[in-house]
């Protein structure tokens, strides 16, 4: 009996030789063997990836991170027998074992190990932890196809957005190549899957942005709700006017705003204060305070503003000053202002000015559509597309990717301008 199994041992070894594959000096054993043996689960692989780029990452990011891991560890699994509610999983993933906090000792650890979970989460993250694969087993195409689905999809099984799958998929990737960094896998197994993510629409749909005259009224009846509304009203003015991001209009301050008193002014951009939970934050400020979006940390962006924003931001300050910091914008109690605290005066406002029937449809439903708006009217107006692009804070991919329709109306205006020229001078007309 032995000598059957210890020939079919030597047999392995010796493939293992002829494959050219390298053996463990201590061990004696193939690496492919002593890597599957030593492999740790996908959930614990994935905790130390999370705490490992907890330091360096941006709230934001951090963010990403921990939905990206709790999308794909939910399906990592050997089977699905006892499995907790799938939502109740996602958020015990996200918020106790993709949440980093100090120890003791001020490592960086999950925050399950740390603090208890309530008892639903710590159910959980029990099942999920004798469950999840091995990482030495992930290197197969169906497990990959699996993880690759669950990103590109919503809980509600509705597609994601085409940016949602590709920010979830990158933060795959690199888990896997951590993998890889640590001798858990010979190479990234999600390299050699060919894998396109369903195609979603992320055009704006702009039925439902508003046009200058509905913005105007808008920033009105934002105006017309007392002293919150009148302390706000400028803050929808850069949004609009200025197409900021309300998280750059949050972070605004005095010393970066160029107010002529006629005229076209001008705004620096520097910084921007994206909210987040104050569990992701360093300081836990519900609100990370970083350079402008997808640009380097101390780049900047300037943005020319017409007469009615210099007019509006000149009243603004003549009415409430600025923080101790200088920011043009704060909160009752001086903090930043909260996205709920002008979220619900938007609210007001379409419910003022827009008729019955159209309360309840997306026009105009976020205060972001006033960026929309402002994009729009850019490019209606005839501005080259790389300038509003730049102004905006877009690339010029990106820009084309949202405002494709509008864009292509203009292209074909051009066309219009061009074959005029090629044709020559018209009757009565001098060349």
């Amino acid at each position: 009996m032995s000598k059957p199994l210890a020939d079919g041992r030597r047999s392995q070894l010796m493939k293992a030789v002829r494959d050219g594959e390298q053996f463990d000096v201590e061990s004696g054993l193939p690496v492919s063997e002593l890597r599957q043996l030593n492999s740790p689960t996908w959930f614990e692989h994935a905790c130390t990836y999370a705490c490992m780029k907890w330091p360096n990452a941006a709230a934001k990011h951090r963010v990403g991170i921990a939905e990206a891991l709790s999308t794909v560890t939910g399906v990592w699994v050997k089977d699905s027998v006892g499995a907790p509610d799938a939502r109740v999983l996602r958020l015990a993933l996200r918020t106790w074992a993709f949440q980093a906090v100090r120890d003791a000792e001020g490592e960086w650890v999950p925050r399950m190990r740390a603090e208890a979970p309530p008892e639903d989460a710590a159910r959980a993250l029990k099942w999920v932890a004798e469950n999840s694969l091995r990482v030495s087993d992930l290197a197969d195409s169906d497990r990959l196809r699996r993880a690759l689905g669950a990103l590109s999809r919503l809980l509600n099984g509705k597609s994601a957005a085409d940016n949602t799958v590709l920010r979830k998929r990158s933060v795959l990737s690199n888990a896997l190549r951590y993998a890889v960094e640590r001798g858990l896998l010979a190479s990234n197994p999600l390299m050699s899957v060919d894998w396109t993510p369903p195609k979603t629409d992320d055009e704006v749909d702009f039925q439902f942005v508003p046009g200058p005259e509905l913005a105007g009224r808008l920033l009105d009846a934002v105006r017309g709700q007392g002293h919150r509304g009148n302390h706000l009203h400028a803050f929808f003015g850069c949004i609009y006017y200025a197409a900021m991001r309300p998280a750059e209009v949050a972070a605004l301050v005095k010393s970066h705003c160029k107010l002529p008193s006629s005229g076209w002014g001008e705004l620096v951009l520097r910084r921007s204060q994206p909210e987040v939970g104050s569990s992701w934050t360093d300081d836990g400020k519900p609100y990370d305070t970083r350079g402008l979006k997808r640009r380097a940390r101390r780049s900047t962006r300037v943005v020319p503003i017409p007469p009615v924003l210099v007019e509006s931001l000149r009243a603004h300050l003549d009415a409430h000053g600025t923080a101790p910091d200088g920011r043009l914008f704060r909160a009752v109690q001086g903090g930043r202002v909260a996205s709920n605290e002008y979220t619900r005066l938007w609210e007001q406002a379409r419910r003022k000015v827009l008729p019955a029937a159209d309360v309840e449809t997306p026009l105009a439903d976020v205060p972001y559509s006033l960026r929309h708006a402002g994009v729009s009217l850019w490019i209606k107006a005839g501005v080259d597309p790389v300038e509003v692009a730049r102004r905006a804070g877009h690339s010029p991919a990106v820009l084309w990717k949202f405002y494709a329709k509008i864009l292509q109306g203009q292209q074909h205006a051009s066309n219009q301008l061009i074959d005029r020229a090629l044709q020559g001078p018209q009757p009565g007309e001098t060349s």
